[in-house]
């Protein structure tokens, strides 16, 4: 494990090093952290050819990469520790040298073992009272979870919630038993999934992805699966199609697509973040509403 680099910034201090030789961490702590408090470690598995810095996001100036205005998790994170300031949050973004997660686990056949090695070491470098892990992702971030879903004989119990943030297309049937029992026993979990209809996405005039392999198609194949266990109630927005089980504890947001487009990193930027760590908690749509506005625009560094 190499240092790298420490920074003060004003919305907490940056920390980063490597791990596995190809595995950048960057740790994000926020600047008044209390060891005292409840601390939240988020893990946010990186998009497809994203980095750190454009996960995090900036101010655009001309010339910039559009990839730095389209997720905004740092500024999403400012927002998130504005409005619960009891609570530490940690997060921990995961990039590879192959800036994607699926081709990482190629590279890395023993990557069952490595995976949960990884979040235990990192996990463990926090201090804090009340520790819960969250497992984030965007995109092929997904692929980082499923991983680690494969690598545990049981999900532990202080994994308190998993984000799919349009990044489930590796879900199938062999990971529910694992999720259904995780939900089951350990108390406050809770998994929220995020998708838009992919299946009949266009770009350039062909298909995005196939019928069955987008995270449409996933998503709603796990909440078939969810449903054998738990009860439902459906609502019906404009734009959106969302599923809340009774305790509110799984939750899907389906965006619907009218005209064929692409709405993959949308659902992160509008607030998307924000709602996947507030859902079904106090603060769900408290100065903010998913898929509307940014609400942390004043926060982006």
């Amino acid at each position: 494990m190499a240092h790298l680099a420490e920074v003060n910034g004003q919305q907490g201090i940056i920390d980063s090093f490597s791990m596995y030789g190809d595995v950048k961490v960057t740790i994000d702590r926020p600047g008044g952290m209390n060891s005292h408090r409840e601390t939240l470690i988020i893990f946010y598995a990186l998009p497809n050819g994203n980095t750190t810095a454009q996960t995090m996001g900036k101010k655009m100036q001309p010339g910039d990469d559009w990839h730095f205005d389209i997720q905004h998790i740092r500024a999403q994170t400012a927002f998130i520790r504005l409005q619960v300031k009891k609570k530490n949050y940690v997060i921990i973004y995961l990039e590879n040298d192959y800036k994607s997660w699926p081709q990482w686990k190629q590279k890395h056949p023993d990557f069952k073992i490595l995976l949960p090695k990884l979040v235990d070491s990192l996990a463990g470098l926090i201090e804090g009272k009340r520790i819960s892990i969250y497992l984030s992702g965007h995109s092929g971030g997904g692929s980082f979870i499923f991983g680690y879903l494969a690598g545990v004989v049981r999900i532990p119990q202080n994994i308190k919630r998993i984000s799919f943030l349009d990044s489930n297309y590796g879900y199938d049937s062999s990971y529910y038993p694992a999720i259904r029992q995780w939900l089951k026993e350990i108390k406050g979990a809770a998994l929220n999934v995020f998708a838009y209809n992919d299946s009949i996405a266009l770009y350039n005039g062909r298909p995005v992805v196939s019928p069955t392999g987008g995270t449409w198609y996933r998503s709603h194949l796990m909440l078939q699966h969810l449903k054998a266990d738990y009860k439902f109630t459906e609502t019906n927005t404009d734009s959106l199609v969302i599923y809340k089980s009774d305790d509110k504890r799984i939750q899907f947001f389906f965006k619907k697509n009218l005209n064929k487009g692409i709405y993959h990193t949308q659902q992160v930027e509008l607030n998307g973040f924000v709602h996947s760590i507030f859902c079904c908690t106090k603060y769900d749509s408290r100065k903010y509403n998913y898929y509307s506005a940014r609400a942390y625009t004043g926060l982006i560094e």
